[in-house]
Order: structure tokens, then C-alpha cells, then sequence
């Protein structure tokens, strides 16, 4: 597959009834039978996979295939956790191909149709993605010890370790990693009922606690091996004899998040109340919701440069300096940083102006904002994006002009992640030159907004409408580029009240 032209997702029918139980048991896929009563062995051996055409009905069971020879079960799991929780996963090595299976048929909607227009890659390989016919992947416990789950239990259900308990090693441990960290990193694949930490033969680890025992399992597949931060604080995960964990205490080295009320113990910082009972409900915070470990990592690592760097990191408040006096205002900073959290105020500061002050909701947008935009250019000047020791941004006293340098963004309409849930969680990416824009009006054309972003002072290198026409990629040259258009175009009046949204993309068009 060389483009978007073969990403015919949900135009074929679902090919892998035609997999037959000899593919499933082949010496290279060590899997044992999916029968679905649609074929034999030696005849699907003569099919080509591409030969059967017609409409396969949704399922939260995907089939992926023309996969690298290279890939792992954390690969595939990264093509759909942007999307919703990933329940399983079945890869054929043999056959360069795989099942991912979806808590949701939403979640595999939602999927298919993204990839429809943009071409999903594994390791820079384009690969195809269709629904299955099958409508849940079973797996049997022939594999615990966290290698390719196996397919085909008589009775038709998931069976998973008997354990929900981790046990968790950070090897290279260069920068602090958190329970909190632990936490949002882990509950991406289930809820995380619990967690104690310690340090045993001068290193790092951790028990953690699923809900059930096939999140762990999920968890331990996408997860063991990977580094928390570039090429440090890996990720060694094996399941604990343990079948429950026993936390008396609710403190920085151990958690129970069922139990928001337990004591913080002598000595012990506590545990906001607030953040025990936010976690207690499975939060979908900010740092949880994006694919395998790019926002818990970059803020995680955010907070270890705050740490080392000698402050406390709890603050809501950045500092940015390098900033272009001429050109900067409240308004582009709240624009450009609230990509990655609700900023309440700004403050360019009245005695040096090329810094300001911007309070996020909370220390992990801030973190997020700060692992995102430091060192990005802004105004054509590389912008430095640090934690200030400032608690608030003061706002002027009453009858004190300040020229408009401070501004309150409290209530503002614009913000983002106030909507618990809201889908802004699961899109928060990195600047980039490809930009996502959505609530486009029917009536919009292509040229349209080709003109409108090259007018922003850019050049639009590549353009697709996604099929219902509400929302669109477009390609600027430049990561700069994207930015200043971002800051100008994100909540432009398209006319008749429809307001273009912006933000950046993680797709290549």
C-alpha cells in the first residue's frame, strides 16, 4: 500500500473470516483456532485477502493488516488508544497481521473513520484497517507471561492472569518518577484501584492494582519495556503473586483510590482531598488521555526538570520569557497555551515585556504547556517556557491601568477541557505543521480556507476534507507556520456564528 487510496477502511468486507484455522495454527503464528464457519483451511489458502469485497458491519473488533515484520503488541496498541480504552489484542507475526479489539464499537467507529482519511503507519509502514466480522476477540491464558495473546477459548470468553496486581521496576531512573505519575500513565488501560511504592535493592518499584485482571494484562503488554522519558526511567513489568493490595495510608507512597478517606500516616504529605475523590472516579485527566505514555511522559518529565531545577512544581503558574514584545498579546498567549490546558490569566509583565506569567487550571496543564511549547518559535522567537515560583497571576488593582497587559480568561467560552469527557482530551498533541480543523461550515470550500491560512503569512502544503466535510486536515510548511496560524484562525468567525476550531495534528497528509 503506497496512499490514502488503499486505506479503503470499512469498504471491504471483513477479511479475516477468511484466515482459516491452519493460518491460526501455523508454526509462526503459535495461535490456536478463530472459526467462524465461513471457510475451510485449504481453500482460504487460495484466496487472496484482498479478493473478497463487499460491506462489513461495524464491530469493536478491528483487523490490521500489512503490518511490519518488526511489530510489537505495543505498535498496534498505539494505533487505537487515542481512540478509547484497548480491551485486546491478537497479533499474527506470520502473517504480518493483527486483531485490536475496542471497549466501544464507537471507539472502532470513531477509529475507522479517522484512518479513512489519514493513513495509519506502524513504524513508518502504511498499513490497511478494516472491521472484523468477528464481534469480541477471544483469548485463552496459554501466554501469560505477557508474550502475543492467543486466540480461540471453546466457551467464547476472555480469560486473562488470574492476577490484577503489577509489580513494576523503573530501571535508569534519572528523573523522580510519581505515584501520580504511575497512576496516569496505567490508568489509560483500566482503572487503577490501587498503589504502593518502594524501593528495594537500590531501585525503584511499585505494586499496582487493576479493577481486573485483563487491564493488567493490557497494561503489562503495551507498556513493559517502554521509557517513561527518552532513554531513561524504563518500564520493567511483571504480574505479583498478589491478588490484592493492602494500603493502610493514602500518601505519596501509596494509594488506595477506592478509599479517598484513609489517613495520610505520620510524617506523610497527604493526599488532597479533592484529587482522592477526582481519582477515585477514574479521572480522565489530561495527562491520561492521549496514546501510549507522550503526555504522562512529557509532563512527568516537565516535573523532574521542575524538581531538579529547584522548585516545587505544585504551581499552575509558567513563566515565558524570549517573547516578541511587538507582536505578543494576552489574547495569543491564552490562543496558543490553551491548546494544552484552560488558562485563567495572563500577565506580560510591565517592566519587561518580552516575559509573562500565565496561570493554567492546574500544575499539570502547566506541566503539559511547558513539555509542549518550550523551545517552539512564536512571533519568530524561540520562546522559553518554565514553572514560576509565582502561586497566582495578581490581577491589577481597581483603577490601575496597566495597559492591557493583564488579562482574565476566568470565564472565558473558549476554554477547551471544562466539559468532563469532552473529546479535547483525547487530541492534545505536539505542535506540528499539520493543523485539525472542525466545525467548518457546508458552504466552506477548499480554496476557501487555503486562502485564509495562506493569508495568516504561510504556505498550505497539503489539504483533505474528511468525508463529512465538518472537518479537514491542512498542511503549513513549517511548524512555526502552523503556530501562527493556530493563534490567528482558532475560533474565526466563518460566518452565520460558526467559529473555526484549530489544533494541532498528529497525522502527516
Amino acid at each position: 500500500m503506497d496512499g490514502i487510496s488503499d486505506v479503503a477502511v470499512g469498504v471491504k468486507r471483513g477479511s479475516d473470516e477468511l484466515l482459516s484455522s491452519s493460518m491460526y495454527n501455523s508454526p509462526n503464528s503459535g495461535m490456536s483456532s478463530i472459526s467462524d464457519g465461513t471457510s475451510n483451511g485449504s481453500d482460504s489458502k487460495k484466496l487472496r485477502v484482498e479478493d473478497r469485497v463487499g460491506d462489513a458491519p461495524p464491530s469493536r473488533v478491528l483487523h490490521i493488516r500489512k503490518l511490519p515484520n518488526e511489530v510489537s503488541e505495543a505498535d498496534v496498541i498505539a494505533l487505537g488508544l487515542p481512540f478509547g480504552k484497548v480491551t485486546n489484542i491478537l497479533t499474527l507475526k506470520g502473517k504480518n497481521q493483527a486483531f485490536l479489539e475496542l471497549s466501544t464499537e464507537e471507539a472502532a467507529i470513531t477509529m475507522v473513520n479517522y484512518y479513512s482519511a489519514v493513513t495509519p503507519h506502524v513504524r513508518n509502514v502504511p498499513v490497511f484497517i478494516q472491521y472484523s466480522n468477528h464481534k469480541e476477540l477471544k483469548t485463552d491464558n496459554a501466554n501469560q507471561s505477557g508474550g502475543t495473546p492467543t486466540s480461540g477459548s471453546s466457551d467464547g470468553t476472555l480469560t486473562s492472569p488470574s492476577s490484577p496486581v503489577l509489580r513494576i521496576i523503573i530501571d535508569n531512573m534519572f528523573y523522580p518518577v510519581t505515584l501520580d505519575v504511575l497512576q496516569q500513565i496505567f490508568s489509560k488501560f483500566g482503572t487503577v484501584m490501587k498503589i504502593i511504592t518502594f524501593t528495594k535493592n537500590n531501585q525503584f518499584q511499585a505494586l499496582l492494582q487493576y479493577s481486573d485482571a485483563a487491564s493488567a494484562q493490557q497494561a503489562k503488554v503495551a507498556l513493559d519495556g517502554q521509557n517513561i522519558y527518552n532513554a531513561c526511567c524504563t518500564l520493567r513489568i511483571d504480574y505479583s503473586k498478589l491478588v490484592n493490595l493492602n494500603v493502610k495510608y493514602n500518601n505519596d507512597k501509596s494509594r488506595d483510590y477506592t478509599r479517598p478517606e484513609l489517613p495520610s500516616g505520620d510524617g506523610q504529605p497527604a493526599v488532597d482531598p479533592s484529587v482522592a475523590a477526582a481519582f477515585s472516579k477514574d479521572s480522565n485527566s489530561l495527562l491520561g488521555a492521549l496514546s501510549p505514555l507522550s503526555a504522562a511522559a512529557a509532563a512527568a518529565a516537565a516535573a523532574g526538570r521542575v524538581a531538579l531545577s529547584g522548585h516545587s512544581g505544585s504551581s499552575g503558574v509558567l513563566l515565558v520569557s524570549n517573547l516578541n514584545e511587538e507582536m505578543v498579546t494576552p489574547q495569543s498567549l491564552f490562543t496558543l497555551f490553551g491548546v494544552y490546558g484552560d488558562v485563567q490569566r495572563v500577565k506580560i509583565l510591565y517592566n519587561k515585556k518580552d516575559s509573562a506569567l500565565i496561570q493554567m487550571a492546574d500544575s499539570n496543564q502547566a506541566q503539559l504547556a511547558m513539555s509542549h511549547l518550550n523551545g517552539q518559535k512564536m512571533y519568530s522567537k524561540i520562546i522559553r517556557v518554565t514553572m514560576s515560583k509565582h502561586q497566582t497571576v495578581q490581577l491589577p488593582r481597581d483603577g490601575l491601568d496597566d495597559q492591557g497587559l493583564t488579562k482574565d480568561f476566568t470565564n472565558s467560552p473558549l476554554h477547551r477541557f471544562k466539559k468532563p469527557g469532552s473529546k479535547n482530551f483525547q487530541n492534545i498533541f505536539p505542535p506540528s505543521a499539520t493543523l485539525h480543523l472542525s466545525n467548518i461550515p457546508q458552504d466552506i470550500t477548499e480554496d476557501d480556507l487555503r486562502v485564509l491560512f495562506t493569508n495568516s503569512g504561510g504556505t498550505v502544503k497539503a489539504f483533505k476534507f474528511f468525508q463529512d466535510r465538518k472537518m479537514a486536515l491542512l498542511q503549513m510548511s513549517t511548524i512555526e507556520e502552523a503556530i501562527q496560524c493556530l493563534i490567528d484562525l482558532h475560533n474565526y468567525n466563518m460566518g452565520n456564528n460558526h467559529h473555526l476550531r484549530v489544533s494541532f495534528s498528529k497525522s502527516i497528509i
